[in-house]
């Protein structure tokens, strides 16, 4: 299993940044995938998750109305797009293989993850 995190950057805030991750080494059709990211100093936080199979989405309070999860089955790739960027969203993002459930913060949740991708949001 392989998990690959793309699209990561310096922006500005209230910029948009698009993240892709492509999967391989499983059958991607029907996974739980999930995006975490990590903020300087400090612990994982659970963003959201995609349920490739019909495309149904849970996302995390803190980036709701902000951040969008899709998928593209066909390249087995999942994406986030994340709008109007603030500060506080630096951090390395991370797209991870795992269960249903929603709001896991610590790796030991998680079948597989990728190395991840820096988000930096700066004037």
């Amino acid at each position: 299993v392989r998990l690959v995190e793309s699209g990561g950057g310096l922006v500005q805030p209230g910029e948009s940044l698009k993240l892709s991750c492509t999967g391989s080494g499983f059958y991607f059709d029907n996974a739980y995938m999930h995006w975490i990211r990590r903020a300087p100093g400090k612990g994982l936080e659970w963003i959201g998750r995609i349920y490739a199979q019909d495309g149904t989405t849970v996302y995390a309070d803190s980036v709701k109305g902000r951040f969008v999860i899709s998928r593209d089955n066909s390249e087995s790739v999942v994406y986030l797009e994340m709008n109007d960027l603030k500060s506080e969203d630096t951090a390395l993002y991370y797209c991870a293989k795992g269960p249903k459930t929603i709001g896991v913060n610590t790796w030991s949740g998680y079948n597989y993850r990728g190395q991840g991708t820096q988000v930096t949001v700066s004037s």
